[in-house]
């Protein structure tokens, strides 16, 4: 069974990771373009608080979550550019108070959660320590945007992990929202931690697997840097496949990053 704590600390520590980075920021500095078409790194702030509040109406009341997604997409994505958007100009303390008070009292309602609950989402229902990883996974590659557009090096974690293994368990998804049937065969994947250990998923006798850092195949997962850019190797044809589709997190998979070679 997971550690709900240790995986909410965890969650706590990617945002305070991210909050080095943005937190003397003025209003010009907020106003910095980030990789992502369109997007300040005010709007990646008030897209993750835009998130979290969706997150705690998912924690706290079910029905009024479905209610709401079906008031709020009912006709198209424009909400997700809204929450991006709402934060765009605010006061650099409101916006980054608003996103400090959301994500504290969003892992203080996870943590609340009767374990094995399934909370409402966008994509398939999640238990707290699978929506607490996602918070994880979405923090840090917003921050990478954010890292990128200051041009900021940000040091990897054992962190990293939680990211590599929604990356792995959403492999199916991947394919089917790509409209692509889900692969029959499995995967096995071999990652070098950033401290040097192996972390692994999938069978040992695989044929097909990937291989390469763990930062990598995060930066892949989260579509944070085209595969070509990337230290991976995929071998057989289901691997081939599935790297450049690979995406970590719901709804389409959006234009991802074109290859700096």
């Amino acid at each position: 069974m997971t550690d709900i704590t240790a995986l909410l600390d965890d969650l706590r520590a990617e945002s305070a990771d991210l909050d080095t980075l943005v937190a003397g920021l003025d209003a010009a500095g907020l106003a910095t373009p980030t990789p992502a078409e369109g997007w300040t790194i005010a709007h990646q702030l008030s897209h993750l608080a835009w998130t979290d509040r969706w997150s705690l109406l998912a924690a706290r009341d079910a029905e009024g979550f479905q209610a709401a997604l079906r008031r709020e997409f009912a006709h198209d994505l424009g909400a997700l550019e809204r929450g991006a958007t709402e934060g765009a100009d605010e006061h650099p303390a409101t916006l980054l108070t608003r996103w400090r008070a959301g994500r504290d009292e969003l892992a203080d309602a996870l943590a609340a959660v009767p374990d094995g609950t399934r909370l409402p989402w966008f994509g398939p229902p999640m238990k707290p320590a699978s929506m607490a990883t996602a918070r994880l996974m979405e923090t840090w590659a917003h921050g990478q945007d954010v890292a990128d557009a200051l041009g900021a090096a940000r040091t990897p974690t054992a962190r990293l992990r939680h990211i590599a293994h929604l990356g792995v368990r959403t492999m199916g998804f991947a394919f089917l929202t790509n409209g692509l049937p889900a692969p029959a065969d499995p995967v096995r994947v071999e990652l070098a931690g950033p401290a040097g250990e192996s972390w692994t998923w999938g069978p040992e006798d695989a044929a097909d697997r990937i291989t390469g850092p763990a930062l990598d195949f995060c930066l892949l997962a989260t579509r944070r840097r085209h595969p070509d850019d990337l230290a991976l190797t995929a071998t057989g044809s289901t691997a081939r496949a599935w790297l450049p589709i690979a995406q970590a997190f719901a709804g389409p998979p959006g234009k991802g990053r074109t290859a700096t070679g």
